[in-house]
């Protein structure tokens, strides 16, 4: 786009042909905006994303879109961009569609709805793409568009980042706005980019967050020598990690350590995360539940799920929120940056909590994902990155935490790794499409 090589009009016609070839053995898009976006590409404004086509999930608001959040039960379009949207909008992107989610992004480890139906992981579509960011994550995998945004309560960027074989980046808590909502599930869920490269990743935080000078340009640089803590953990102590995923881990560490950065074991205090987070989310979810148009439509788990989240009272979850700074303090044991996995296993497959209770489907997904809600809790910036493939050819992605307000340190590490460790290239076995050529893993 900013070479003219291509026009905004060529480009947005190449995305809409590629959704319109292969989306509807994804189902990554819940909505696509064909007419409108063509209408934009013709008078694109100027800006760091002119003409350039993104995604967003369908927990934001496009004015006169419905927000179903993956839900029977929303019936009424939004009069609004939200302000994520705007910002989109502002900086000269052109939203072309809304992406698939599990009802209300419950689900952190799949993105399957009763309204709306499967979204496929487009490295294997038996497989899940994670969960509640799948549809974004898949869009980008496949090619469908460059970028999109996700939402996250405990994994739901990182997740489908992994399982996608993306950069998925859950900002610093503020960073970006959630609006037109103060907070979302009590503080726990953060507004971030899905993307295949760092860099990319970082200009679009650049575009909706608010940022300091620019990420993207911190992703342009090697970080200093950083004191790495590296943990194989689980999140749970009931929960055993493939060895697949340790090696994916272990293999970062390693080239983190030839990279010159001080890599040592440890391991967060995960324990009490459970306790601090668990009753936040349900009652996010009952808030969420409670504010939708036709409750009756809500599928029956969500609606279990919302019943068990009204018993935590809204005072009981503020003396849990007064507890996070001290659980936050020692989160990273004094390191710079937090090495761990982002997922259990590779991705499952579709339709593996199909049909099961609320607490069975809870208890399962959380336990796919034991150490990412950590993160939320804290509200301090965590991304996945890929980290190779295992042998079922499914992507493996790793988990960087970084301090505090210090999303620059995270994105100029993971572009150190993305240097030495080229990702980008990876593409999933579809058909030849007008974006790219065949790719393998």
């Amino acid at each position: 786009m900013r070479s003219g090589s291509v026009s905004a009009h060529e480009l947005v016609s190449l995305c809409l042909e590629r959704i319109a070839a292969i989306d509807p053995s994804l189902g990554a898009f819940r909505v696509v905006f064909a007419e409108q976006a063509l209408a934009e590409a013709s008078s694109v404004r100027d800006g760091p994303l002119a003409g350039v086509p993104i995604a967003v999930k369908d927990d934001m608001d496009v004015a006169g879109s419905l927000t179903a959040q993956g839900s029977a039960a929303v019936v009424t379009p939004v009069r609004a961009d939200s302000e994520v949207v705007a910002r989109l909008r502002a900086a000269g992107a052109i939203v072309i569609g809304k992406t698939s989610m599990p009802e209300l992004g419950q689900w952190g480890a799949f993105t399957e709805s009763a309204a709306f139906g499967v979204t496929r992981n487009p490295w294997d579509r038996s497989r899940s793409p994670g969960g509640s960011s799948g549809g974004s994550a898949a869009a980008v995998a496949a090619g469908l568009v460059p970028g999109a945004l996700g939402s996250d309560g405990g994994a739901s960027i990182r997740v489908p980042a992994a399982c996608c074989g993306l950069i998925g980046l859950k900002p610093q808590r503020g960073r970006v706005p959630t609006s037109p909502f103060d907070e979302r599930w009590n503080g726990l869920v953060m507004y971030g980019p899905l993307a295949r490269t760092v860099e990319d990743a970082a200009l679009l935080l650049d575009v909706v967050g608010s940022a300091p000078p620019s990420f993207a340009d911190a992703a342009r640089v090697d970080p200093p020598r950083l004191r790495v803590g590296v943990s194989v953990a689980p999140g749970v102590p009931w929960v055993r990690l493939s060895d697949e995923v340790v090696r994916a881990v272990e293999a970062t560490a390693r080239l983190l350590e030839e990279l010159g950065h001080e890599v040592v074991p440890f391991d967060p205090p995960y324990l009490a995360v459970g306790p601090l987070t668990v009753p936040r989310m349900l009652r996010g979810v009952h808030d969420e539940a409670a504010s939708v148009e036709r409750p009756e439509l809500l599928e029956p788990r969500t609606r279990a799920v919302a019943r068990r989240g009204g018993l935590f009272a809204p005072r009981l979850v503020r003396a849990l929120r007064a507890l996070e700074p001290r659980w936050a303090a020692r989160a990273l044991g004094g390191h710079d940056v937090l090495l761990t996995p982002v997922t259990t296993s590779t991705p499952p497959p579709v339709g593996r909590w199909e049909g099961r209770g609320a607490i069975r489907t809870y208890a399962g997904t959380i336990s796919y994902f034991s150490t990412t809600p950590a993160w939320n809790l804290s509200g301090q910036p965590a991304l996945s990155l890929p980290a190779g493939f295992a042998r079922d050819g499914m992507p493996l992605g790793v988990q960087l935490v970084g301090r505090p307000h210090d999303e620059a340190t995270l994105l100029a590490l993971a572009a150190q790794l993305e240097r030495a460790r080229p990702w980008a290239d990876a593409r999933p076995d579809l058909d030849v499409g007008p974006l790219g050529a065949r790719g393998s893993g």
